[in-house]
């Protein structure tokens, strides 16, 4: 998986004494020195959410500084090693995942928002035109890649086994009737393949980077109502031990807040739903 990193220092002034949530935290003497915290984000929606936090945190003697990635296994390594405080780009199952493949400690410390999965088009725009040997081309991180094949399932296009749930790959599809192509990409990769495939399946952070809405563009996407929107709430993940740091417990609560669900509401709409 490419890991090219790129950095947006959204605030410049760091922190010569402490960095919240870390291992090793020296004291710090509000107004004499800067708190900053640092957190690894995906661009959209999730940085400039975190942007629009940055004044609030201010206000409570914090700075932000975010580091923008554009893959999904750099964010935890950081905050695993201890350079970063937290991270804002995945979900629960995600998280969970990576913990059991990485052997990392990194944990929920706060539900931000959800972002429903989409089928989008590429060269054709109704599912019921699928024919023989079409492709479809879906991301290829393991519950990313279920939760892909699982909306497939939904409108009836595979049918997969009983008890693939939250694991399942292409070697669980048991009925494929139209022989389809199942094209597993690394994510931030799908938008570039859908002139040549005839739909693809979206994680809604990548949907919105190449200008997608779920609501408006796709052709079926999870409910708000539905268990997706509950099962992959988007988190501020931390290593295990800095969940409840003051700097992190700040972090959350301004995402959290009534005015932050308000921007995420009148900013994203149906793309992007702030967590209950």
């Amino acid at each position: 998986m490419k890991k090219k990193l790129f950095a947006v220092i959204l605030t410049l002034s760091i922190a010569a004494g402490t960095l919240a949530g870390c291992g090793k935290k020296e004291p710090v003497k509000t107004g004499e020195e800067s708190k900053t915290i640092k957190v690894a984000a995906s661009a959209t929606p999730h940085a400039e959410i975190l942007e629009q936090a940055q004044i609030a945190l201010k206000e409570k003697g914090w700075e932000l500084e975010v580091t923008i990635f554009d893959d999904y296994i750099q964010p935890n390594n950081v905050v695993e090693s201890g350079e970063f405080d937290a991270n804002y780009f995945q979900h629960i199952p995600y998280l969970e995942s990576f913990n059991e493949e990485h052997g990392t400690h990194l944990v929920n410390a706060g539900g931000i928002h959800y972002e429903p999965f989409g089928v989008y088009p590429g060269t054709k725009a109704d599912l019921s035109t699928l024919e023989n040997g079409d492709v479809i081309a879906v991301p290829n991180d393991t519950t990313n890649e279920a939760r892909a094949l699982l909306l497939l399932q939904d409108n009836g296009i595979i049918t997969l086994k009983e008890d693939a749930g939250l694991t399942a790959t292409v070697n669980d599809i048991v009925d494929n009737p139209k022989n389809l192509t199942i094209l597993e990409l690394e994510a931030a990769q799908i938008p570039r393949v859908k002139d040549e495939v005839a739909f693809i399946v979206l994680n809604g952070n990548y949907a919105l980077d190449a200008g997608f809405s779920a609501a408006k563009d796709a052709i079926t996407y999870e409910k708000a109502d539905s268990e997706a929107a509950k099962t992959y709430v988007n988190v501020i993940a931390v290593k295990e031990g800095n969940e409840n740091s003051e700097g992190i417990k700040a972090l959350v609560g301004v995402l959290t807040s009534d005015e932050m669900r308000t921007y995420i509401n009148d900013t994203y709409g149906d793309a992007v739903i702030p967590s209950k």
